[in-house]
């Protein structure tokens, strides 16, 4: 008997021999079991008595809770806090959440696996376990394997063991001996370790402060203002037209905004004003006509611009009887695509607006030739 006993151990020739032994020490003895392979051996947590590993389990959860993390992570980042619009989906759509929840499920799981065996199952690392000291480990690391029969603190006959194991076929019987238990840690020590994880530290910053400084255009410490970029404006060398600056894909369409399909004044002449002619639409359209029409046809709308003598084109009166007979859908055809000199501010203003402009010009037409009809009762 012997109390300072951590394990009886029985060296075994192959995979096979140790499965076939476990359940006859099994049978031999109650005391705890345990395996040691160079190599992982189907079946042999069974033959244990062993319970099935909980990873899988715990990786699932924890994969699950990084996939919820990323799509809350996104959802408050890209559609509360600061809504983007990706490829044209509304702030909330999951499919440009799924790179960032693919991500962080990953990384869950994989610190779940790593840590949670090791940590948690494994408990490791044991620097101080008896079998590091043991004869037989560097053969069980190789081709070796072995079955240990523990004493779990508890008192073991190792004589009676060592038979029981012989008896299932071992090779060779070891016994794993208690080592002494550690001592306080003394303040030198504590210092030392102390001291050297300082200098570790502020060895390995002065070291990549001059890394950078000697190396700046090594990767990876490429400075930002280093990085190729094109400014506005400037050539570039990648597109074969030379150009840096690209225009719309042909046929882009606006956010927001039906591109017209009228192109001649004919084809405009059906159409009509959809805003109703109210106050905000008339305080909006002479808003636009100020900015843009004013400075050519007037303020009025007459023809006299705001312009000095070096102003050398004739623009429309556009209270003219010839203006007033033009259908409104002309007119917004000439704000957006222009006249003569007249340039088409199909850019500047939006449908809305153009729109806005043309309910303005009928009310200037209207306010330069009123009539006795357009003044209301009791005022007369």
């Amino acid at each position: 008997m012997s109390e300072r006993c951590f394990s009886v151990l029985g060296l075994f020739d192959s995979a096979q021999a140790l499965v076939a032994a476990i359940p006859i020490v099994r049978r031999g003895t109650g005391a705890l079991l345990e395996a040691y392979t160079p190599y992982p051996v189907r079946g042999i947590e069974k033959a244990l008595g062993r319970r099935k590993s909980p990873i899988a389990g715990m990786v699932m959860v924890t994969g699950i809770l990084g996939a919820l993390g990323g799509l809350g992570l996104e959802l408050w980042t890209s559609a509360a806090d600061y809504p983007l619009v990706t490829a044209g989906k509304p702030p909330g759509a999951w499919q440009a959440f799924v790179p960032i929840m693919f991500e962080v499920t990953v990384l869950f799981a994989a610190f779940t696996a790593g840590l949670g065996m090791l940590a948690l199952l494994n408990r490791l690392p044991m620097f101080r376990h008896p079998m590091l000291r043991s004869q037989s480990m560097p053969l069980i690391t190789r081709d070796r394997f072995a079955l240990a029969v523990e004493a779990e603190g508890q008192p073991l006959d190792v004589e009676k063991t060592a038979s029981l194991l012989r008896a299932a076929g071992a090779s060779a019987v070891e016994v794993v001996g208690m080592p002494a238990p550690p001592g306080p840690v003394s303040p030198n020590a504590v210092l030392t370790a102390f001291a050297a994880l300082a200098m570790s530290c502020a060895a390995a910053g002065y070291l990549t402060y001059w890394a950078v400084k000697l190396f700046p255009v090594f990767p990876p410490m490429v400075h930002m203002l280093d990085q190729p970029r094109l400014d506005p404006q400037r050539a570039s060398a990648f597109f074969t037209d030379g150009f840096g600056m690209r225009l719309p894909v042909a046929g882009t369409v606006a956010r927001g905004h039906l591109p017209s399909l009228i192109e001649t004044p004919d084809e405009a002449a059906v159409l009509s004003s959809p805003l109703p002619r109210t106050a905000a639409v008339l305080q909006a359209g002479r808003e636009g006509y100020r900015t843009y029409c004013a400075p050519c046809h007037g303020v009025l709308g007459d023809g006299k611009p705001t312009l000095t003598a070096a102003y050398g084109a004739k623009p429309a009166n556009l209270t003219s009887q010839a203006i007033r007979d033009f259908p409104d859908g002309r007119i917004y055809h000439v704000i957006a695509a222009g006249r003569n000199a007249m340039p088409g501010y199909s850019w500047e203003l939006n449908q809305d607006q153009r729109w806005a402009v043309v309910d303005y010009v009928r009310a200037l037409q209207r306010s330069q030739s009123a009539m006795d009809s357009d003044v209301p009762e009791g005022v007369k």
